[in-house]
């Protein structure tokens, strides 16, 4: 099947606010999508951009059941490292079902590291649920490594009341 690998635009937010919703239902988290594609547009395609995305597009004639030809993408940002330097972070990557087994997967994941290496990024992260082992494979298949086990990395969060506390924890001005 053909299909391009593309950077997103404001125009892409809303199949991409689509996907991310078909993304939170398969790993079983729906009720945690909170944004909408007015805040991708805003945080996706502002002056400072928070994060970048790239889309996979098949031709009209291989669009979806549903008509929409954007089928896939990568949403990543950048971090840094104290003890490498510059990392590329994948939050997401998401193909449509149906076309899955494509090589679309594959496309958008490469495209991530060649943008990241054009950057000097020294290493690309991201983070997969216990049970997912088909992702899981995927990314192991293409060399990942899993931290998990081998350096005992735990992911760790502050969101909500905990983060408000935190932060008006901080020293004053």
């Amino acid at each position: 099947m053909n299909f391009r690998v593309r950077p997103a635009t404001k125009e892409d937010c809303k199949d991409i606010s689509r996907m991310i919703m078909e993304l939170a239902v398969y790993e079983k988290m729906p009720d945690q999508v909170e944004i909408s594609y007015k805040e991708l547009e805003r945080d996706g395609f502002s002056q400072n951009p928070f994060f970048e995305c790239l889309v996979a597009e098949v031709l009209g004639e291989h669009k979806s059941k549903e008509g929409f030809t954007v089928v896939g993408f990568a949403l990543y940002f950048y971090t840094y490292s104290t003890w490498r330097g510059r990392s590329v972070y994948l939050e997401d990557l998401y193909v449509m079902q149906e076309f899955r087994g494509n090589g679309i997967g594959k496309g958008l994941l490469c495209k991530v590291a060649e943008v990241g290496r054009k950057k000097e990024c020294v290493r690309l992260q991201l983070s997969v649920l216990d049970w997912n082992t088909p992702s899981r494979d995927f990314y192991a298949a293409k060399g990942a490594q899993d931290l998990t086990v081998s350096e005992g990395w735990h992911f760790i969060r502050f969101d909500g009341q905990n983060l408000d506390n935190l932060a008006n924890e901080a020293p004053k001005d």
